[in-house]
């Protein structure tokens, strides 16, 4: 093949495409800032062989802005962080894309209630009035592990969900975002979609129109499935989720109430039965300029963490994921100063 095909042929490659082939070339070790999506990526691809300086590419869709104003650059002499106790664990710029730290990025894995993020994407995009009301259904009242009330399975503090009761979409996103209650989960997907397999759909559909290659999702809430076999078929990568993090940016509503404090109320629309919420971020009220962060656990995906912070401007925002890491809580923080003091946006 002649130089020029060559060249022709990675110009046009879609987004997501580039992206397999990029990493396919690094064999899986971190990804610096030059390996952003972009012109100058395509320009060090082929370095030595002169190109157009305007070359078209594919719109960015699965970070925070179509038009990221700064670029980060890594600085010299910094060593690659290594997060030792996470399985998969991954830091991009939210508003470019561009991949900061990466480590096993793109391996296929159950993340569990970091799911809930597309649960929360759609659900701006599909419900044009937050107040509407959703009526609870038995398959919510009958979620497994954490629920409104209850934010440890079968640890209560308030009254539950009950069948029939009136809750307005927006106190569901509060409970589901903040204290990741499955039933939350599972009332919002049915509102939207009429059942759990037909939401899982639009889902799926959504992470395709964002360019996502390595995710499948089953379920509104990221429960584990009954059967092995077809939970096998329930993965994203901590990657992907990183993506669609920095895309939910796009909805300041999403990160308003993950910084809601512990113990806000919510309550039915007759205003009769009263529900406590918590807030699973431990870090809310720790860590300076903090955006948000969602948690998540089942015995199939382990321990797993996103957190989306700023720098000290707040000009500059990144999404940080550890999937399957025991030490979740300290590897994020670890991972947010080792960013900050590595990189500089121009």
């Amino acid at each position: 093949m002649s130089i020029g095909a060559t060249i022709l042929m990675i110009v046009f490659f879609p987004l997501n495409s580039f992206l397999f082939l990029h990493e396919s070339w690094i064999g899986g070790n971190q990804v610096q800032a030059d390996s952003s999506v972009g012109s100058e990526s395509i320009v060090g691809l082929v370095k030595g062989v002169e190109i157009q300086k305007q070359i078209e590419l594919p719109k960015p869709k699965a970070q925070a802005s179509d038009d990221p104003q700064f670029l980060p650059a890594r600085k010299n002499g910094i060593d690659d962080l290594v997060v030792s106790n996470a399985h998969a664990s991954v830091v991009i710029d939210a508003d470019s894309g561009t991949i900061l730290h990466y480590a096993d990025g793109r391996t296929h894995r159950q993340i569990a209630s970091l799911t809930k993020l597309m649960t929360a994407v759609l659900t701006m995009e599909k419900v044009k009035d937050l107040d509407e009301v959703v009526t609870i259904d038995e398959e919510a009242v009958y979620a497994e592990g954490t629920k409104i009330g209850c934010p440890r399975s079968g640890y209560c503090i308030s009254p539950r969900l009950k069948v029939g009761e009136k809750i307005t979409v927006r106190s569901l996103l509060q409970a589901m975002l903040m204290n990741s209650a499955n039933d939350a989960a599972i009332a919002l997907a049915n509102h939207m979609a009429g059942s759990q397999d037909a939401f899982a759909k639009m889902m799926n559909k959504k992470a395709d129109d964002l360019g996502l290659v390595d995710t499948n999702f089953c379920t509104s809430s990221g429960l584990d499935l009954d059967d092995e076999n077809a939970a096998a078929g329930c993965y994203s990568s901590a990657y992907d989720i990183a993506r669609i993090a920095a895309y939910s940016l796009r909805y300041d509503t999403i990160w308003k109430i993950a910084r809601l404090p512990s113990n806000t109320i919510v309550t039915s629309v007759d205003g009769k039965i009263e529900h406590t919420i918590l807030n699973t971020d431990q870090l809310l009220d720790q860590m300076p300029n903090i955006i948000g962060a969602k948690t998540g656990f089942t015995p199939l995906a382990g321990y797993s963490l996103l957190m989306v912070v700023a720098d000290p401007s707040t000009k500059h925002r990144i999404v940080g994921v550890v999937l399957d890491d025991p030490q979740r809580w300290q590897d994020i923080k670890t991972m947010v100063s080792w960013t900050f003091n590595s990189y500089t946006w121009n």
